[in-house]
């Protein structure tokens, strides 16, 4: 409401084309930077895949809209640099350490370190109570919100299980070997945290309508949070940021890379899609409004529905490879772990992998960027502890079951080793991680590359609807709800420039944009921890001492006949 309140209309203007222009690009962005300089997206679940290159100079039978684009395009690219160095900035790590550790990684990862100790190791200690709430067992009808836990934790899932799931669990292990497993199940295990505190403090300072309708998530915490700590001004700030960021993360990586990686897929297996890619866009325009204006409600119903069935399908593929080579199970957790721990070059062997480990974990299940607080904010719970504990399980099934799988058919398979296969190793020069999985699943499941296709797209379509939920909040956080609707039709106007326009810094940009959620959002979690470590002894004690028993019901609602 900050916006509206104050009449920012030039600001919103310029804000609309600034989201116009975010959705005119669908590759990936890395193009033309050296090894070693590139930022790898984040899951909410983006391959990482290589674009052709465009032309530098304009052709006659160039229309004005391209050559539009390139200069916007050519714009963005200067942000996106100046965006790299500052995610990426290694503190000379790579001079004393042996290897890079980028900014981003340490905040992320250092953040879910400290907040699980604070936290007194809650992502074990509530593990068992997390899936009894999910099931339903503490559920009551007449709580505040608008969807069920379950359908919470779905939501959120959708926009993380995804394509990072396919592809960034490929390049983690094929750059940084089997080790690289180790570490990515590691910084998911202390991301449970992370979800955890930033789904609680969405609870706590959600903010429910007369109609129903909630508004919760970071830009509310920061907000409200840090202005009880008496940082008024500080919290403002960094609520207007992170809703600025996420609007235009919702509109690139959240929507129109979306498009475009998914249809890259299914060309393969249908031409009119290569010739008419607008077909395949109007196609999800359809899908995905269907669902997107019955808001919140109805994007959950999907959800609860679809990422049951994709991450079954696709763990189903999994255990059929890993059962065909049971024998080398052992042989593969053996390497994982013998080189996590490996000190070649002095230290910078270890940390090499580690920090690929880890910055793939950040990146796919998108732990203390804050947005999966937003969809927990609209849980029916009068408690914000009990969605906290139920968001703990997001990058379990995330990083440690689904990424797990990936990896383990990958190490099975031993595609990732470049020197038995040439054609891996072209793969992970360009950045084809969907390529590398599909080649491993492709040595036991001779029809895979169709499951692929089938998966990311429903990984996209899912990815899609849940990132328009966020935008839409952050949207309607700054300008009120009355533009509620005029963010869900320009969304759906980012879904078909997805499949036609060709850009590339510009999508790059937005999302860059997605990671740098994290700073604000971060900040944010660290100042207000004390709280939550408040709120978590009282429901902890209360818990344990029978205080809760009357509200368990075993599956039916607390009141019920």
């Amino acid at each position: 409401m900050f916006l509206r309140k104050y009449a920012f209309w030039p600001f919103f203007l310029a804000l609309f084309l600034l989201v116009v222009a975010a959705t005119t690009s669908t590759t990936a962005w890395a193009q033309d930077a050296e090894p070693g300089t590139t930022a790898e997206s984040a899951d909410t679940d983006i391959a990482e895949t290589s674009s052709e290159p465009t032309d530098s100079e304009d052709t006659p039978e160039e229309g004005w809209i391209r050559k539009l684009e390139r200069q916007i395009d050519q714009f963005f690219g200067v942000l996106v640099s100046y965006m790299v160095a500052v995610l990426f900035y290694d503190f000379g790590t790579s001079n004393w350490l042996g290897t890079s550790v980028p900014f981003v990684v340490v905040w992320l990862a250092g953040g879910a370190i400290f907040l699980t100790f604070r936290m007194g190791f809650i992502n074990l200690r509530a593990f068992g109570h997390a899936i009894r709430v999910t099931k339903g067992d503490y559920d009551d009808p007449d709580d505040p919100g608008e969807v069920t836990h379950f359908q919470a934790l779905t939501s959120a899932l959708s926009a993380t299980v995804g394509l990072g799931n396919i592809a960034g669990v490929a390049i983690a292990v094929g750059t940084g070997g089997p080790g690289a497993l180790f570490w990515m199940i590691a910084a998911g295990f202390f991301g449970m945290t992370s979800k955890f505190v930033e789904c609680t403090l969405g609870q706590a300072y959600r903010k429910v309508e007369p109609d129903g309708h909630v508004s919760g998530g970071p830009m509310r915490y920061l907000d409200v949070g840090l202005s009880e700590m008496g940082l008024g001004a500080l919290g403002k700030v960094l609520s207007i940021v992170f809703a600025l960021l996420c609007i235009g993360a919702s509109f690139g990586g959240g929507c129109a890379f979306q498009v475009n990686q998914s249809m890259n897929l299914v060309k393969s297996q249908l031409s009119i899609v290569d010739q008419y890619g607008w077909i395949y866009g109007l196609v999800m325009v359809v899908a995905v409004g269907i669902v997107i204006i019955g808001g919140i409600r109805r994007i959950a119903a999907t959800a609860e529905k679809i990422v049951p069935l994709m991450c079954g399908v696709y763990v189903l593929a999994s255990l059929a490879v890993l059962f065909q080579h049971y024998d080398r199970i052992p042989w593969a957790f053996q390497h994982i772990f013998s080189e996590a721990f490996e000190l070649k070059s002095a230290f910078g062997g270890m940390l090499g992998v580690m920090v690929i480990g880890i910055k793939r974990s950040s990146f796919s299940n998108e732990a203390g960027v804050g947005s999966a607080a937003i969809a927990h904010s609209a849980a029916k719970t009068d408690h914000p502890i009990r969605e906290g504990v139920v968001a703990l399980l997001e990058p379990f099934i995330d990083t440690i079951v689904v990424c797990t799988m990936t990896g383990l058919v990958i190490i099975i398979s031993g595609v990732y080793d470049a020197e038995q296969y040439p054609k891996a190793a072209e793969a992970i020069a360009a950045n084809d991680g969907a390529g590398l999985t599909s080649m491993a699943f492709e040595q036991v499941i001779s029809w895979f590359p169709y499951v692929l296709t089938v998966a990311v797209v429903l990984f996209a379509y899912s990815t899609m609807i849940s990132w328009s939920y966020y935008g839409e909040r952050c949207f309607t956080f700054l300008f009120g709800r009355k533009w509620s609707l005029a963010y869900r039709i320009a969304f759906l106007f980012a879904v078909l420039l997805g499949s036609v326009i060709k850009a590339t810094n510009v999508l790059d940009f937005s999302d860059l944009m997605i990671l740098s959620m994290a700073f604000p959002n971060m900040l944010g979690l660290f100042l207000l921890s004390g709280k939550v470590k408040r709120l978590l002894d009282d429901y902890w004690t209360t818990l344990k001492t029978g205080g809760f028993a009357s509200e368990e019901h075993h599956g039916k609602p607390r009141g019920a006949n």
